[in-house]
């Protein structure tokens, strides 16, 4: 996504990944000590955003085991407004088994979204492996024994200066577990991330604030065709709140990234004929589109921001694509608008087994069938 004019980014050591058989003012990363990297590899995302597929290789020769990672995939937009937070997700149904990105509960007043690789799963063994989405509330924020707890300084959120860092190392650990035997030769879009956290809640003495974590791969060969890939510490960038002075408006999300379409921003000050005609329909709709369009997403009415919200991502999320919801105020916490569908369950594929000639049935005779 298009990223603020003064929009704080933390250094990090990024590389390219390739498959083959500012707290507004400054949360600056300070490095931590690292003993030793996972070790991971994995079949990335395909142009075409296809679900990850990957084989683990111990040595040249020796059987593969795939493993398969299906994608969180499309736009959340988060909205601060006068008295809430407000979290709208809507899915992009690039495949069956893609999944709507869903907010899930840190903690009273925090909430997360997982975008890109969330659904891991072992087709060889008929299991999931991981479920990001679900696990990610119980991703404690203790480290390492020995190893000091990595944290961004500077903040105006005084003890809890490493609360954010401390769930987006957690999840980075959890990845490079789950992918630690796998040893392929990846191939993905350049700078396309492997997976990002998207953190929105509401800290005291502080307020209201919103964080993105990407997390990067990188390669070495180590010899044949055994590579080791390691997961890099995310990259952390806070978009709320602003600069003083830069506007307090929509703020969206995005995986995979899709130029071709347009944050719901971007519409609205366009002036797209879907949202112009929202906003004729009814007073209180133009009075919200014209707050977020002014950058005073913080004067607008949460009530009548989410009526707004639900009526244009309606108008403009693709055909049958599933949505959420969720409002954060800071005297109530958390409380769905929308709820997340159910997923449907999947039923692993059980082989067929040829019967020998003659052999004993409870297949009912045709003269028995009805």
């Amino acid at each position: 996504m298009e990223l603020p004019a003064k929009l704080k980014v933390v250094p990090c050591a990024c590389s390219r990944w390739r498959t083959g058989s500012e707290r507004r003012r400054a949360r600056t990363f300070l490095p931590r000590a690292v003993n030793a990297f996972f070790v991971m590899a994995l079949v990335l995302l395909a142009a075409s955003a296809i679900p990850f597929v990957a084989s683990a290789q111990e040595n040249a020769g020796a059987p593969t085991e795939e493993i398969v990672v299906n994608l969180s995939a499309g736009r959340v937009v988060i909205a601060v407004v006068k008295d809430a937070i407000l979290i709208a997700t809507v899915e992009s149904p690039i495949e069956p088994q893609t999944h709507v990105p869903t907010p899930v509960e840190l903690g009273s007043e925090r909430a997360g979204v997982i975008l890109g690789a969330v659904d891991w799963f072992s087709p060889s063994a008929q299991k999931t492996l991981a479920r990001l989405d679900r696990e990610l509330p119980h991703l404690h924020s203790e480290l390492s024994i020995g190893q000091a707890p990595p944290h961004l300084a500077e903040s105006q959120g005084g003890d809890e200066a490493a609360d954010i860092e401390s769930i987006g190392q957690n999840l980075l650990e959890r990845v490079n577990v789950l992918a630690g035997g796998i040893h392929g030769k990846l191939d993905a879009p350049a700078k396309e991330p492997l997976a990002q956290l998207i953190v929105a809640d509401y800290l005291a003495n502080y307020g209201a604030e919103v964080w993105q974590a990407s997390y990067t791969m990188k390669q070495t060969q180590q010899r044949g065709d055994f590579w080791a890939t390691s997961v890099l510490r995310p990259v952390y960038l806070q978009f709320y709140p602003p600069e003083k002075g830069q506007p307090r408006t929509l703020m969206e999300f995005s995986y995979p990234a899709d130029a071709s379409a347009p944050a719901l921003l971007s519409l609205l000050q366009s002036g797209d004929p879907r949202i112009a005609k929202i906003r004729a329909s009814d007073p209180k709709m133009a009075e919200v589109a014209a707050r977020f369009q002014a950058g005073e997403s913080n004067k607008a009415q949460a009530v009548d921001a989410i009526q707004f919200l639900r009526v244009v991502l309606d108008a403009i999320a693709p055909p049958n694509s599933r949505q959420t919801m969720l409002e954060i105020r800071p005297e109530t916490g958390l409380k769905w608008i929308l709820a997340p569908p159910a997923e449907p369950q999947q039923q692993p594929e059980k082989p067929q087994q040829q019967r020998p000639p003659g052999a004993p049935t409870l297949a009912k005779p045709p003269s028995l069938q009805h």
